[in-house]
């Protein structure tokens, strides 16, 4: 599920029991909408935010957006309820909260194919706890319906009892384990949110240092970070450019049977060509994902 190359810059989190958010988010420009039934929903408003959810995603109207929801955990009153109702929904995927191990999976998923859950719909896993650390690759490997881990680092911050830090320094044991458990497996991975929605020095620096130690994007709570997002996420002029004078330069080499190539003074390998052309089927994919009919 996860071959497909699409933008992730951007992932926003929309209340499901807020109709006029789940209605606003039809027009932003976030690569993912990350419809919530857990954490922003009060325990009244569970059974309406499912049927709002379930609703807004059977008139559509969402364009190219990736459409992933946070269900409830199976320990709760709502998660058996919250599968059932998304089984066949239309949505793109379903984010389970606080998987500690690769077991939780495979029960969502038992529970998905009793629903007679559509094939399509992927499994994204929130990595929100010690335990989930200690166990990212077997939950990265639990099954080929993973498609995304997604940090959640305000509650594992609290589990660790770390300080929140500019340079998030006690997080990044942990974005680090759930990174190379992502790519050992060919998922997408997305950095936690920023809570601080008045810092945006810190919130670029935060998006920036997420962009560096390979993470696809990251996950936001407000509409007003979007922008930031997906400037710094995406692909770069000067990458672009020298991603195709890669494969230009590599292809000539090829053809005249050289066997190195340098480029601007740097060798050139075949690893080099498979990152830049990965570089530009995601700037396409982002300009597809951006056009108005989106």
């Amino acid at each position: 599920m996860s071959a497909t190359i699409r933008p992730r810059r951007s992932a926003l989190y929309v209340p499901g029991a807020n109709a006029r958010a789940l209605e606003k988010a039809r027009g932003l420009d976030a690569d993912i909408l990350l419809i919530d039934l857990e954490d922003s929903v009060a325990p009244d408003a569970k059974e309406k935010a499912r049927g709002q959810t379930v609703q807004a995603l059977s008139e559509g109207g969402y364009g190219r957006r990736e459409l992933i929801v946070r269900i409830n955990g199976l320990e709760t009153a709502w998660g058996e309820a919250d599968i059932a109702a998304l089984a066949q929904s239309g949505a793109d995927g379903i984010l389970l909260p606080k998987v500690a191990d690769s077991a939780m999976v495979h029960a969502v998923i038992a529970r998905l194919d009793a629903a007679e859950g559509a094939d399509t719909l992927a499994i994204w896993c929130m990595m929100e706890t010690p335990a989930a650390m200690l166990h990212a690759d077997d939950i990265a490997a639990a099954s080929p319906r993973l498609a995304a881990l997604v940090m959640g680092t305000t509650d594992l911050a609290k589990d660790l009892r770390a300080r929140t830090t500019p340079d998030r320094l006690a997080m990044l044991p942990s974005l680090g384990l759930c990174l190379l458990a992502a790519r050992a497996h060919g998922l997408a991975a997305l950095d936690g949110v920023h809570m601080d929605l008045s810092d945006d020095a810190g919130f670029a620096a935060a998006c920036s240092q997420g962009r560096d130690l390979g993470f696809d994007g990251k996950t936001l709570i407000h509409p007003k970070t979007l922008a930031m997002a997906n400037e710094i996420f995406a692909p770069q002029p000067e990458e672009l450019d020298f991603a195709q004078r890669i494969i230009q330069a590599h292809g000539d080499a090829e053809a005249a049977g050289a066997g190195v190539v340098l480029l601007d003074g740097k060798l050139i390998e075949a690893l080099h060509v498979v990152e830049a052309k990965r570089l530009l089927a995601l700037a396409e994919a982002i300009s597809a994902r951006s056009k108005p009919d989106s």
